[in-house]
Protein backbone atom coordinates (compact mmCIF):
# COMPACT_ATOMS: atom_id res chain seq x y z
CA UNK A 1 0.00 0.00 0.00
CA UNK A 2 1.07 3.42 -0.61
CA UNK A 3 2.02 5.42 2.08
CA UNK A 4 0.02 8.72 1.96
CA UNK A 5 0.62 12.18 3.84
CA UNK A 6 -1.10 10.82 7.02
CA UNK A 7 1.74 7.90 7.27
CA UNK A 8 4.64 10.04 6.87
CA UNK A 9 3.14 12.70 9.25
CA UNK A 10 3.01 9.81 11.93
CA UNK A 11 6.25 8.38 11.33
CA UNK A 12 7.59 12.34 11.32
CA UNK A 13 5.94 12.69 15.09
CA UNK A 14 7.93 9.16 16.62
CA UNK A 15 11.27 9.83 15.22
CA UNK A 16 10.89 13.67 16.67
CA UNK A 17 10.74 12.14 19.66
CA UNK A 18 14.03 10.78 19.78
CA UNK A 19 15.82 13.62 17.93
CA UNK A 20 17.54 16.29 20.24
CA UNK A 21 17.10 14.85 23.58
CA UNK A 22 19.31 16.74 25.38
CA UNK A 23 17.69 18.15 29.01
CA UNK A 24 19.49 21.42 28.56
CA UNK A 25 17.87 21.60 25.03
CA UNK A 26 14.43 20.79 26.33
CA UNK A 27 14.74 23.67 28.79
CA UNK A 28 15.72 26.24 26.22
CA UNK A 29 12.75 25.39 23.89
CA UNK A 30 10.12 25.27 26.41
CA UNK A 31 11.03 28.77 27.29
CA UNK A 32 11.32 29.86 23.53
CA UNK A 33 7.56 28.00 23.23
CA UNK A 34 6.15 30.09 26.23
CA UNK A 35 7.48 33.68 24.81
CA UNK A 36 6.75 32.73 21.22
CA UNK A 37 3.48 34.85 21.39
CA UNK A 38 5.18 37.72 21.78
CA UNK A 39 7.29 37.46 18.84
CA UNK A 40 5.42 36.29 15.91
CA UNK A 41 2.97 38.80 13.55
CA UNK A 42 0.09 38.68 12.69
CA UNK A 43 1.38 37.51 9.31
CA UNK A 44 2.14 34.11 11.21
CA UNK A 45 -1.62 33.76 11.33
CA UNK A 46 -2.26 33.49 7.60
CA UNK A 47 -1.91 29.53 7.06
CA UNK A 48 -4.80 29.06 9.28
CA UNK A 49 -6.84 31.77 7.86
CA UNK A 50 -6.45 30.02 4.39
CA UNK A 51 -7.00 27.01 6.25
CA UNK A 52 -10.72 27.96 7.17
CA UNK A 53 -11.31 29.52 3.65
CA UNK A 54 -10.43 25.84 2.27
CA UNK A 55 -13.44 24.59 3.88
CA UNK A 56 -15.44 27.02 3.50
CA UNK A 57 -14.77 27.62 -0.19
CA UNK A 58 -13.32 24.69 -2.04
CA UNK A 59 -17.07 22.26 -1.50
CA UNK A 60 -18.25 25.08 -3.66
CA UNK A 61 -16.07 26.03 -5.76
CA UNK A 62 -14.29 22.49 -5.98
CA UNK A 63 -16.20 19.66 -4.67
CA UNK A 64 -14.69 17.14 -7.01
CA UNK A 65 -11.10 18.26 -5.81
CA UNK A 66 -12.36 18.77 -2.51
CA UNK A 67 -14.22 15.40 -1.78
CA UNK A 68 -10.88 13.16 -2.82
CA UNK A 69 -8.02 15.42 -1.35
CA UNK A 70 -9.89 17.44 1.64
CA UNK A 71 -7.06 15.60 3.98
CA UNK A 72 -4.34 16.38 1.65
CA UNK A 73 -5.49 20.02 1.44
CA UNK A 74 -5.23 20.26 5.50
CA UNK A 75 -2.10 18.50 5.69
CA UNK A 76 -0.80 20.87 3.09
CA UNK A 77 -1.73 24.26 5.30
CA UNK A 78 -0.19 22.77 8.38
CA UNK A 79 2.98 22.69 6.51
CA UNK A 80 2.49 25.84 5.32
CA UNK A 81 3.02 26.96 8.95
CA UNK A 82 5.49 24.49 10.12
CA UNK A 83 8.44 24.85 6.97
CA UNK A 84 8.71 28.33 7.50
CA UNK A 85 8.73 28.31 11.23
CA UNK A 86 11.54 25.98 11.11
CA UNK A 87 13.46 27.86 8.73
CA UNK A 88 12.86 31.09 10.45
CA UNK A 89 13.08 29.57 14.42
CA UNK A 90 15.37 26.50 14.09
CA UNK A 91 14.33 22.39 13.19
CA UNK A 92 14.10 21.83 17.27
CA UNK A 93 11.54 24.84 18.14
CA UNK A 94 9.23 24.10 15.05
CA UNK A 95 9.47 20.12 16.24
CA UNK A 96 8.53 21.25 19.64
CA UNK A 97 5.67 23.23 18.44
CA UNK A 98 4.56 20.26 16.47
CA UNK A 99 4.73 17.81 19.25
CA UNK A 100 3.12 19.85 22.23
CA UNK A 101 -0.08 20.36 19.79
CA UNK A 102 -0.01 16.56 19.07
CA UNK A 103 0.81 15.01 22.09
CA UNK A 104 -1.10 17.39 23.99
CA UNK A 105 -4.15 18.66 22.16
CA UNK A 106 -4.44 16.80 18.92
CA UNK A 107 -4.35 13.26 19.70
CA UNK A 108 -6.00 13.38 23.50
CA UNK A 109 -9.22 15.19 21.53
CA UNK A 110 -9.04 12.68 18.83
CA UNK A 111 -9.26 9.77 21.18
CA UNK A 112 -11.89 10.74 23.15
CA UNK A 113 -13.92 11.72 19.77
CA UNK A 114 -13.48 8.25 18.25
CA UNK A 115 -14.64 6.60 21.76
CA UNK A 116 -17.41 8.32 21.81
CA UNK A 117 -18.22 7.86 18.55
CA UNK A 118 -17.34 4.18 18.12
CA UNK A 119 -19.46 3.14 21.66
CA UNK A 120 -22.77 5.94 20.84
CA UNK A 121 -22.73 4.34 17.05
CA UNK A 122 -23.37 0.43 18.75
CA UNK A 123 -26.32 2.03 19.85
CA UNK A 124 -29.51 1.65 17.37
CA UNK A 125 -33.13 2.84 18.45
CA UNK A 126 -34.90 -0.19 16.94
CA UNK A 127 -38.35 0.88 15.73
CA UNK A 128 -39.82 3.80 13.43
CA UNK A 129 -40.30 7.02 14.62
CA UNK A 130 -42.36 9.54 13.32
CA UNK A 131 -41.13 12.72 11.71
CA UNK A 132 -43.44 14.96 13.10
CA UNK A 133 -43.25 18.50 15.17
CA UNK A 134 -43.60 16.69 18.54
CA UNK A 135 -41.58 13.76 17.63
CA UNK A 136 -38.54 16.06 16.49
CA UNK A 137 -38.53 18.44 19.28
CA UNK A 138 -38.86 15.54 21.86
CA UNK A 139 -35.53 14.06 20.54
CA UNK A 140 -33.88 17.53 20.56
CA UNK A 141 -34.67 18.05 23.52
CA UNK A 142 -33.97 14.45 25.42
CA UNK A 143 -30.80 15.02 23.37
CA UNK A 144 -29.77 18.47 24.62
CA UNK A 145 -30.30 17.02 28.54
CA UNK A 146 -27.86 13.59 27.26
CA UNK A 147 -25.30 16.11 26.01
CA UNK A 148 -23.88 17.33 29.35
CA UNK A 149 -23.34 13.89 30.45
CA UNK A 150 -22.57 11.92 26.99
CA UNK A 151 -20.93 14.79 26.18
CA UNK A 152 -22.00 16.26 22.69
CA UNK A 153 -20.57 13.91 20.62
CA UNK A 154 -21.74 11.27 22.51
CA UNK A 155 -25.36 12.49 22.77
CA UNK A 156 -25.56 13.97 18.92
CA UNK A 157 -23.95 10.05 17.52
CA UNK A 158 -26.50 8.29 19.96
CA UNK A 159 -29.62 10.52 18.44
CA UNK A 160 -28.84 11.91 15.24
CA UNK A 161 -29.25 8.64 13.01
CA UNK A 162 -32.75 7.92 14.32
CA UNK A 163 -33.46 11.87 13.45
CA UNK A 164 -32.76 11.16 10.24
CA UNK A 165 -34.51 8.37 9.76
CA UNK A 166 -38.03 9.78 11.67
CA UNK A 167 -37.61 11.87 9.12
CA UNK A 168 -36.77 10.34 5.81
CA UNK A 169 -39.84 10.30 4.09
CA UNK A 170 -39.93 14.61 4.66
CA UNK A 171 -39.13 16.79 2.18
CA UNK A 172 -37.59 19.38 4.72
CA UNK A 173 -35.01 18.10 6.96
CA UNK A 174 -32.10 19.87 6.66
CA UNK A 175 -33.81 22.55 9.64
CA UNK A 176 -34.30 19.60 11.80
CA UNK A 177 -30.06 19.04 11.36
CA UNK A 178 -29.20 22.35 11.67
CA UNK A 179 -31.11 22.81 14.94
CA UNK A 180 -29.78 19.33 16.24
CA UNK A 181 -26.14 20.60 15.96
CA UNK A 182 -26.95 24.33 17.50
CA UNK A 183 -28.95 22.39 20.99
CA UNK A 184 -27.15 18.88 20.93
CA UNK A 185 -23.80 18.96 19.37
CA UNK A 186 -23.21 22.70 21.70
CA UNK A 187 -25.52 23.91 23.97
CA UNK A 188 -27.04 21.00 25.29
CA UNK A 189 -22.85 20.17 26.84
CA UNK A 190 -22.97 23.50 29.42
CA UNK A 191 -24.02 22.00 32.29
CA UNK A 192 -21.18 19.78 33.57
CA UNK A 193 -17.07 19.04 32.34
CA UNK A 194 -18.04 16.00 30.43
CA UNK A 195 -20.67 18.06 27.90
CA UNK A 196 -17.83 20.06 26.12
CA UNK A 197 -13.87 19.93 26.30
CA UNK A 198 -13.94 24.06 27.46
CA UNK A 199 -15.10 23.29 30.76
CA UNK A 200 -13.37 20.22 31.00
CA UNK A 201 -10.47 22.22 30.67
CA UNK A 202 -11.65 24.67 33.69
CA UNK A 203 -12.06 21.27 35.40
CA UNK A 204 -9.07 20.49 35.29
CA UNK A 205 -7.79 23.86 36.09
CA UNK A 206 -9.34 23.54 39.33
CA UNK A 207 -12.96 25.10 38.58
CA UNK A 208 -15.65 22.41 40.59
CA UNK A 209 -17.42 19.63 38.74
CA UNK A 210 -20.78 21.16 39.69
CA UNK A 211 -19.72 24.98 39.26
CA UNK A 212 -20.86 24.99 35.25
CA UNK A 213 -24.45 23.57 36.31
CA UNK A 214 -24.82 25.98 39.00
CA UNK A 215 -23.77 28.73 36.83
CA UNK A 216 -24.72 28.00 33.21
CA UNK A 217 -28.17 26.74 34.27
CA UNK A 218 -30.44 29.29 33.52
CA UNK A 219 -28.29 30.73 30.62
CA UNK A 220 -28.69 27.31 29.39
CA UNK A 221 -32.27 27.23 29.61
CA UNK A 222 -33.11 30.06 27.92
CA UNK A 223 -31.26 29.41 24.93
CA UNK A 224 -32.93 25.64 24.76
CA UNK A 225 -36.06 27.06 25.29
CA UNK A 226 -36.27 29.55 22.34
CA UNK A 227 -34.31 27.40 20.21
CA UNK A 228 -36.94 24.70 21.02
CA UNK A 229 -40.21 26.76 20.07
CA UNK A 230 -38.53 28.36 17.32
CA UNK A 231 -37.89 24.78 16.04
CA UNK A 232 -41.27 23.69 16.59
CA UNK A 233 -42.92 26.42 15.27
CA UNK A 234 -41.08 26.09 11.97
CA UNK A 235 -41.15 22.38 12.00
CA UNK A 236 -44.90 22.95 12.34
CA UNK A 237 -45.44 25.35 9.42
CA UNK A 238 -43.13 22.98 7.16
CA UNK A 239 -45.19 19.84 8.32
CA UNK A 240 -48.18 21.52 7.27
CA UNK A 241 -46.93 22.80 4.04
CA UNK A 242 -45.55 19.31 3.27
CA UNK A 243 -49.32 17.63 3.87
CA UNK A 244 -48.67 16.47 7.07
CA UNK A 245 -46.66 13.27 5.44
CA UNK A 246 -47.13 9.68 7.34
CA UNK A 247 -43.74 7.50 6.81
CA UNK A 248 -44.06 4.28 5.62
CA UNK A 249 -43.89 1.18 7.82
CA UNK A 250 -39.98 0.08 7.07
CA UNK A 251 -39.37 -1.10 10.45
CA UNK A 252 -41.49 -4.54 9.51
CA UNK A 253 -43.21 -4.13 12.54
CA UNK A 254 -40.32 -3.70 14.70
CA UNK A 255 -41.28 -2.59 18.17
CA UNK A 256 -39.74 0.89 19.64
CA UNK A 257 -36.30 -0.30 21.75
CA UNK A 258 -32.54 -0.86 22.37
CA UNK A 259 -30.13 -2.61 20.41
CA UNK A 260 -26.34 -2.72 20.95
CA UNK A 261 -27.08 -2.18 25.18
CA UNK A 262 -23.82 -3.55 25.73
CA UNK A 263 -22.45 0.05 24.68
CA UNK A 264 -24.82 1.73 27.05
CA UNK A 265 -22.11 1.03 30.34
CA UNK A 266 -19.26 1.46 27.90
CA UNK A 267 -20.74 5.46 27.88
CA UNK A 268 -20.32 5.15 31.56
CA UNK A 269 -17.24 4.03 31.32
CA UNK A 270 -15.75 6.77 29.13
CA UNK A 271 -17.15 9.29 31.43
CA UNK A 272 -15.87 7.40 34.28
CA UNK A 273 -12.24 7.69 32.74
CA UNK A 274 -12.74 10.68 31.82
CA UNK A 275 -13.60 11.97 35.28
CA UNK A 276 -10.98 9.85 37.12
CA UNK A 277 -8.13 11.93 34.75
CA UNK A 278 -9.31 15.09 36.21
CA UNK A 279 -10.11 14.02 39.73
CA UNK A 280 -6.77 11.74 40.49
CA UNK A 281 -3.35 13.77 40.53
CA UNK A 282 -0.50 11.36 40.95
CA UNK A 283 2.27 13.80 40.03
CA UNK A 284 3.79 11.76 38.43
CA UNK A 285 4.80 12.66 34.11
CA UNK A 286 6.69 11.34 31.58
CA UNK A 287 8.82 14.02 29.52
CA UNK A 288 8.64 13.68 25.76
CA UNK A 289 11.35 16.30 24.11
CA UNK A 290 10.79 19.06 26.79
CA UNK A 291 6.44 17.86 26.66
CA UNK A 292 5.33 16.53 30.52
CA UNK A 293 3.29 13.83 29.43
CA UNK A 294 1.20 13.35 32.61
CA UNK A 295 0.19 9.45 34.10
CA UNK A 296 -3.40 10.38 34.69
CA UNK A 297 -3.81 11.16 30.97
CA UNK A 298 -2.18 8.53 29.17
CA UNK A 299 -4.00 6.18 31.00
CA UNK A 300 -7.22 7.94 30.49
CA UNK A 301 -6.61 7.90 26.72
CA UNK A 302 -5.50 4.21 26.85
CA UNK A 303 -8.79 3.01 28.58
CA UNK A 304 -10.71 5.09 25.88
CA UNK A 305 -9.05 3.29 22.97
CA UNK A 306 -9.54 0.05 25.31
CA UNK A 307 -12.92 0.81 25.48
CA UNK A 308 -13.70 1.87 21.95
CA UNK A 309 -11.86 -1.80 21.37
CA UNK A 310 -14.33 -3.65 23.71
CA UNK A 311 -17.33 -2.17 21.87
CA UNK A 312 -16.27 -3.27 18.26
CA UNK A 313 -15.68 -6.56 20.02
CA UNK A 314 -18.93 -7.00 22.04
CA UNK A 315 -21.39 -5.33 19.46
CA UNK A 316 -22.82 -7.15 16.74
CA UNK A 317 -21.61 -5.60 13.31
CA UNK A 318 -25.27 -6.77 11.82
CA UNK A 319 -26.17 -3.83 14.36
CA UNK A 320 -23.90 -1.12 13.67
CA UNK A 321 -24.82 -1.91 10.22
CA UNK A 322 -28.25 -1.61 11.07
CA UNK A 323 -27.35 1.86 12.34
CA UNK A 324 -26.34 3.07 8.86
CA UNK A 325 -23.19 3.49 10.82
CA UNK A 326 -19.55 4.24 8.59
CA UNK A 327 -15.86 5.57 10.11
CA UNK A 328 -15.95 8.14 7.14
CA UNK A 329 -18.18 11.06 10.17
CA UNK A 330 -15.05 10.57 12.43
CA UNK A 331 -11.54 10.12 9.17
CA UNK A 332 -13.28 13.79 8.41
CA UNK A 333 -12.62 15.05 11.75
CA UNK A 334 -9.70 13.78 12.07
CA UNK A 335 -8.08 14.68 9.06
CA UNK A 336 -9.64 18.18 9.10
CA UNK A 337 -8.78 18.99 12.32
CA UNK A 338 -5.21 17.75 12.29
CA UNK A 339 -4.95 20.75 10.11
CA UNK A 340 -6.70 22.62 12.15
CA UNK A 341 -4.83 22.10 14.94
CA UNK A 342 -1.36 22.53 13.14
CA UNK A 343 -2.12 25.69 11.66
CA UNK A 344 -3.58 27.60 14.59
CA UNK A 345 -0.77 27.02 16.67
CA UNK A 346 0.46 30.55 16.12
CA UNK A 347 -2.80 32.66 16.32
CA UNK A 348 -3.11 30.57 20.22
CA UNK A 349 0.23 31.32 20.88
CA UNK A 350 -0.08 35.29 19.92
CA UNK A 351 -3.16 35.50 22.01
CA UNK A 352 -1.59 33.78 24.55
CA UNK A 353 0.84 36.68 24.68
CA UNK A 354 -2.17 38.71 25.25
CA UNK A 355 -1.34 42.97 25.71
CA UNK A 356 2.29 41.35 24.64
CA UNK A 357 1.36 40.40 21.48
CA UNK A 358 0.17 41.32 18.30
CA UNK A 359 -3.48 40.92 19.14
CA UNK A 360 -3.10 42.70 22.13
CA UNK A 361 -5.99 45.00 20.83
CA UNK A 362 -7.86 41.90 20.99
CA UNK A 363 -7.28 40.84 24.29
CA UNK A 364 -7.29 44.42 25.88
CA UNK A 365 -10.93 44.92 25.15
CA UNK A 366 -11.79 42.76 27.91
CA UNK A 367 -10.80 45.14 31.01
CA UNK A 368 -9.99 48.39 31.80
CA UNK A 369 -7.98 49.47 34.96
CA UNK A 370 -8.58 45.90 35.95
CA UNK A 371 -12.23 46.14 35.74
CA UNK A 372 -13.69 42.97 33.58
CA UNK A 373 -15.79 43.63 30.69
CA UNK A 374 -18.37 40.89 30.65
CA UNK A 375 -20.32 40.98 27.83
CA UNK A 376 -17.04 41.30 25.45
CA UNK A 377 -15.63 38.46 27.10
CA UNK A 378 -18.84 36.99 26.43
CA UNK A 379 -18.38 37.69 22.65
CA UNK A 380 -14.77 37.72 22.29
CA UNK A 381 -14.53 34.07 23.93
CA UNK A 382 -16.99 32.83 21.60
CA UNK A 383 -16.89 34.57 18.05
CA UNK A 384 -12.87 33.20 18.70
CA UNK A 385 -14.11 29.72 19.41
CA UNK A 386 -16.18 29.92 16.65
CA UNK A 387 -13.21 29.20 13.96
CA UNK A 388 -10.84 28.06 16.72
CA UNK A 389 -10.81 25.27 18.71
CA UNK A 390 -13.24 26.26 21.63
CA UNK A 391 -11.22 24.41 24.94
CA UNK A 392 -7.89 26.75 23.97
CA UNK A 393 -9.91 29.59 23.28
CA UNK A 394 -11.36 28.96 26.45
CA UNK A 395 -8.07 28.41 28.74
CA UNK A 396 -6.69 32.24 26.78
CA UNK A 397 -9.89 33.93 28.47
CA UNK A 398 -9.57 31.94 31.87
CA UNK A 399 -5.95 32.71 31.74
CA UNK A 400 -6.77 36.22 30.90
CA UNK A 401 -9.70 36.59 33.48
CA UNK A 402 -7.43 35.19 36.33
CA UNK A 403 -4.23 38.08 35.27
CA UNK A 404 -7.36 40.25 35.94
CA UNK A 405 -7.00 40.07 39.81
CA UNK A 406 -4.31 41.95 41.86
CA UNK A 407 -1.94 40.69 42.71
CA UNK A 408 -1.63 38.19 39.69
CA UNK A 409 -2.42 34.66 40.85
CA UNK A 410 -1.41 31.17 39.55
CA UNK A 411 -2.50 27.69 40.04
CA UNK A 412 -5.68 26.82 41.48
CA UNK A 413 -5.90 30.09 42.79
CA UNK A 414 -6.93 31.59 39.46
CA UNK A 415 -10.33 28.97 39.22
CA UNK A 416 -11.16 29.76 43.08
CA UNK A 417 -10.93 33.50 42.11
CA UNK A 418 -12.96 33.37 38.97
CA UNK A 419 -15.52 30.79 40.62
CA UNK A 420 -16.34 33.49 43.68
CA UNK A 421 -15.39 36.82 43.32
CA UNK A 422 -15.39 36.83 39.46
CA UNK A 423 -18.04 33.97 38.87
CA UNK A 424 -20.08 36.85 36.06
CA UNK A 425 -17.00 36.20 34.24
CA UNK A 426 -16.34 32.93 34.33
CA UNK A 427 -19.76 32.46 33.53
CA UNK A 428 -19.47 34.81 30.59
CA UNK A 429 -16.68 33.44 29.59
CA UNK A 430 -17.94 29.25 29.55
CA UNK A 431 -20.61 30.49 27.67
CA UNK A 432 -19.64 31.87 25.20
CA UNK A 433 -17.06 29.05 24.41
CA UNK A 434 -19.54 26.30 24.81
CA UNK A 435 -22.61 28.17 23.30
CA UNK A 436 -21.09 29.92 19.82
CA UNK A 437 -19.60 26.61 19.25
CA UNK A 438 -22.87 26.14 17.29
CA UNK A 439 -22.18 29.42 14.82
CA UNK A 440 -19.66 27.37 12.59
CA UNK A 441 -19.33 23.90 11.20
CA UNK A 442 -15.89 23.92 12.59
CA UNK A 443 -16.69 25.23 16.17
CA UNK A 444 -16.84 21.85 17.50
CA UNK A 445 -15.84 18.48 16.41
CA UNK A 446 -19.24 17.02 16.53
CA UNK A 447 -20.62 19.64 14.02
CA UNK A 448 -19.15 18.40 11.43
CA UNK A 449 -19.63 14.42 12.42
CA UNK A 450 -23.38 15.29 12.11
CA UNK A 451 -23.14 16.90 8.83
CA UNK A 452 -21.27 14.01 7.42
CA UNK A 453 -23.76 11.63 8.85
CA UNK A 454 -26.88 13.92 7.25
CA UNK A 455 -25.13 13.75 4.49
CA UNK A 456 -24.07 10.55 3.98
CA UNK A 457 -27.94 9.89 4.59
CA UNK A 458 -28.94 12.05 1.15
CA UNK A 459 -29.60 14.97 3.45
CA UNK A 460 -27.87 17.84 1.48
CA UNK A 461 -26.89 19.97 3.99
CA UNK A 462 -25.57 23.87 3.61
CA UNK A 463 -22.30 24.93 2.78
CA UNK A 464 -19.52 26.53 5.42
CA UNK A 465 -21.40 30.01 4.68
CA UNK A 466 -24.66 28.98 4.02
CA UNK A 467 -24.61 27.48 7.56
CA UNK A 468 -23.73 30.32 8.77
CA UNK A 469 -26.63 32.13 7.39
CA UNK A 470 -28.90 29.88 9.44
CA UNK A 471 -26.65 30.76 12.59
CA UNK A 472 -26.52 34.63 12.32
CA UNK A 473 -29.90 34.53 11.59
CA UNK A 474 -30.85 32.45 14.76
CA UNK A 475 -28.62 31.83 17.49
CA UNK A 476 -27.15 35.66 17.17
CA UNK A 477 -30.25 37.62 17.54
CA UNK A 478 -30.68 34.89 20.89
CA UNK A 479 -27.34 35.92 21.85
CA UNK A 480 -27.63 39.82 22.05
CA UNK A 481 -30.95 38.87 24.00
CA UNK A 482 -28.68 36.46 25.87
CA UNK A 483 -26.15 39.66 26.90
CA UNK A 484 -28.59 42.12 28.16
CA UNK A 485 -30.60 39.64 30.18
CA UNK A 486 -26.92 37.85 31.66
CA UNK A 487 -23.89 39.53 30.83
CA UNK A 488 -24.81 43.26 31.59
CA UNK A 489 -22.30 45.63 31.55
Amino acid sequence: MKPSPYHWLALTLFSLIFLFPQEGLCSDLHAMGANLGKELGVIWITPFVCMLLSIALCPLAVPHFWHHHFGKTAVFWGLAFLVPFALAYGLPLACYELLHAMLLEYIPFIILLFALFTVAGGIRLKGRLAGTPMVNSGVLLVGTLLASWLGTTGAAMLLIRPLLRANAHRKYQVHSVVFFIFLVANIGGALTPLGDPPLFLGFLQGVSFFWTSTHLMQPMLFMTAALLCLYFALDSILFRKEGKPSPENESGGEALGLEGLINIPLLGCIVGSVLMSGIWQPGTTFPVYGIELELQNMLRDGLLLAIAGLSLKLTDDECRKRNDFTWEPIKEVAKLFLGIFISMIPTLAILKAGADGSLAGVVNLVSTNGVPHNPVFFWITGALSSFLDNAPTYLVFFNAAGGISLPPLEGKAVAEHLMTTMAPTLTAISAGAVFMGANTYIGNAPNFMVRSIAEEMNVKMPSFFGYMLWSCGILVPLFVILTFIFFPS
